[in-house]
């Protein structure tokens, strides 16, 4: 926690690095269309500290619930202070579940890639170093997978970024929860140092670039 107020004026330069690329951002190519029906769905991301992954997604229409944990390692290394070392191969991650008649699998990756953190940055965001910040899409389905290989591929070779992605594509085996604590932190702390810092920026490019997405 300390580490996260001490480098936040290093985290103020880091935050804005993906998002540069937001204006024109495209969308995937595949996996865009809403789905006929109303339904329930699982999406599990991880792009650096939950926390503000968490806080993005939240915002967005069609989304029903987010959930801040820990995926990529076993039930034994799923507590904070243990993945903090990065050596659990944990990653911060998010469970996102959402109605795919109201924001489709392919949306939600265009906000990952365009606001929620920088796919370029491996093993790393911003002010945050350490395995368990690294960028993943954990799959649930391999229409899931099929969708964000081409997509990481489409923007690669499309150089929206100055740097390949890095981001990991890999099976999910199992979410765990994080402690409670960290459920919320931005509605229960707004004021928080980290959170003005490296969250307000993101979430004022999402309002600017995608309202029609946002809760009013």
């Amino acid at each position: 926690m300390k580490q996260r107020i001490l480098l936040a004026g290093l985290a103020a330069l880091c935050a804005l690095s993906p998002l540069r690329a937001v204006d024109g951002f495209p969308s995937p190519s595949v996996g865009m269309e809403h789905s006929p029906t109303k339904g329930k769905q699982i999406a599990v991301l991880a792009g650096g500290c939950f926390w503000c992954t968490e806080g993005i997604f939240e915002q967005l229409i069609g989304v029903n619930q987010v959930i801040s944990g820990y995926s990529g390692g076993d039930a034994g290394g799923a507590h904070y202070e243990i993945v903090g070392s990065g050596k659990t191969n944990h990653a911060e991650s998010i469970e996102i579940t959402f109605d795919p008649s109201k924001i489709s699998y392919g949306e939600i990756l265009k906000i990952f890639f365009s606001v929620a953190h920088d796919p370029t940055t491996k093993d790393y965001q911003g002010p945050d170093h350490g395995r368990q910040y690294r960028s993943v899409i954990f799959y649930k389905t391999p229409e899931q997978k099929s969708i964000a290989e081409a997509y990481i591929k489409q923007l690669d070779e499309a150089k929206i970024f100055p740097k390949p992605i890095v981001t990991e594509v890999v099976p999910l085996v199992k979410f765990y929860m994080a402690e409670d604590s960290h459920q919320d932190f931005i509605k229960n702390n707004p004021s928080y140092p980290y959170v003005v810092v490296n969250y307000r920026p993101k979430l004022a490019k999402l309002k600017k670039y995608y309202p029609e997405m946002v809760r009013k």
